[in-house]
Formats: C-alpha cells, sequence, structure tokens
C-alpha cells in the first residue's frame, strides 16, 4: 500500500518537477506574474510589449528594440499590446491593429510615434489617422473601418490584458510568459532597461 501512494505521489509531482527543470535561473531585474507560468519552448521566446503612442518613454524604448532582437535572430517573437491611460483614446491603438493585420503594423507603430511626438498632432483625432493610414498606404477601407470601431474590441481586450498581467506602468515587457520588467525596474534609465532585458533574455537563450 505505501509502495503504491509513493508511485502516486511521483506521478503527481512530475510534472511540477519537469515544469521547474524547464525553467532556467533569470538573471536581471523583474518581477514573476502571480498566476502566469513561464514558457519557452527551447526555440522561440514571446514578448510582449505593453505599450502606449501616448507614452514618451515608449517612444525612447523603440530605439533600443531593433538592438535587443539583433541579439537573437529568429529567437524572439515580439508582440505589441497597445494600451492608453487617463485622457488617452483608443484609436490609436485600433489603428495599430487595422495595420498589423495589413501587414503594416511597425510602419503604422512608427507613424503614430512621429506623429504624436515630433509633428505633435492629436493623435486620437480619426482624421489625423486617417491621414497616418494614407501615408502608410493603407487604403480606402482603413478609414471606414476606423470610424465604424471594426478594432474597438480587440483594443478593450488589449487594456483587459494589461489589467491582467498587473501592467501599472508602459513600456512594460512580459518575457516568457510571466516574466515583467518595466523602465522602473533601471531606474528609468533606458540603456540600463535594454541592458536588463538583454540579461533576461541572455538567462533564457541558452
Amino acid at each position: 500500500m505505501l509502495k503504491r501512494f509513493l508511485a502516486l505521489a511521483l506521478l503527481i509531482l512530475l510534472p511540477a518537477a519537469v515544469f521547474a527543470a524547464s525553467a532556467p535561473e533569470i538573471k536581471g531585474k523583474y518581477t514573476a506574474v502571480p498566476g502566469k507560468e513561464f514558457k519557452y519552448d527551447g526555440k522561440t521566446v514571446e514578448v510582449m510589449e505593453f505599450l502606449s503612442f501616448y507614452c514618451g518613454t515608449c517612444y525612447e524604448f523603440e530605439k533600443s528594440i531593433p538592438a535587443i532582437k539583433g541579439n537573437f535572430p529568429k529567437k524572439l517573437k515580439w508582440k505589441l499590446v497597445p494600451v492608453y491611460w487617463g485622457n488617452g483614446s483608443p484609436k490609436p491603438g485600433e489603428a495599430y491593429f487595422l495595420a498589423e493585420e495589413a501587414g503594416k503594423g511597425e510602419q503604422m507603430q512608427k507613424a503614430l510615434f512621429k506623429a504624436h511626438f515630433v509633428d505633435k498632432k492629436d493623435i486620437g483625432s480619426v482624421e489625423v489617422l486617417e491621414s497616418i493610414g494614407a501615408q502608410i498606404g493603407m487604403g480606402f477601407d482603413f478609414s471606414m473601418k476606423l470610424r465604424s470601431g471594426a478594432k474597438a474590441q480587440e483594443a478593450a481586450k488589449a487594456l483587459a490584458m494589461a489589467r491582467e498581467y498587473r501592467i501599472e506602468e508602459t513600456p512594460t515587457l512580459i518575457i516568457a510568459g510571466n516574466i515583467a520588467t518595466n523602465p522602473h525596474a533601471a531606474g528609468h534609465d533606458m540603456n540600463d532597461f535594454r541592458n536588463n532585458v538583454l540579461s533576461i533574455l541572455r538567462s533564457i537563450i541558452k
């Protein structure tokens, strides 16, 4: 009876032991998201970037992303999750999702940041967003979908995800499912933040 109990206990504990063995010792400054699991298939690491197109720190961090990706060619699956705070509008996020669907997500991202921070335009304005869409070749259907709120539900889902992952500031990265880090962890020094992200990723991708 005792042997049977021990065998059953080992079967129950085995998945936890396998999981523990598969999760490496993570270096760098981060917090583990409660209720979320570490996920890495040995091939690619998913990085979810929660950002706001109104966020100056997010705009500054974009300069670091090519260097981060360049350190891990074909090893990162980078996903943007646009959110907004306070008096911001969900419309820039909706515009991004429409562009992403058309294969122009990166172009829209850059155009939104430029419009807000360089050209000082109101990116919450549908007219401004229509102009940006035209600049990157989105076409007339972009305007129709933007005005009809075709991606409003997706923008709302992104905000719900931010609450689910306990996002308190942007940009925040969720790496490999449950590793959260943001510029606060690096004293808001963007060079240190970039290096911290690299340290975390290097400890996962051997």
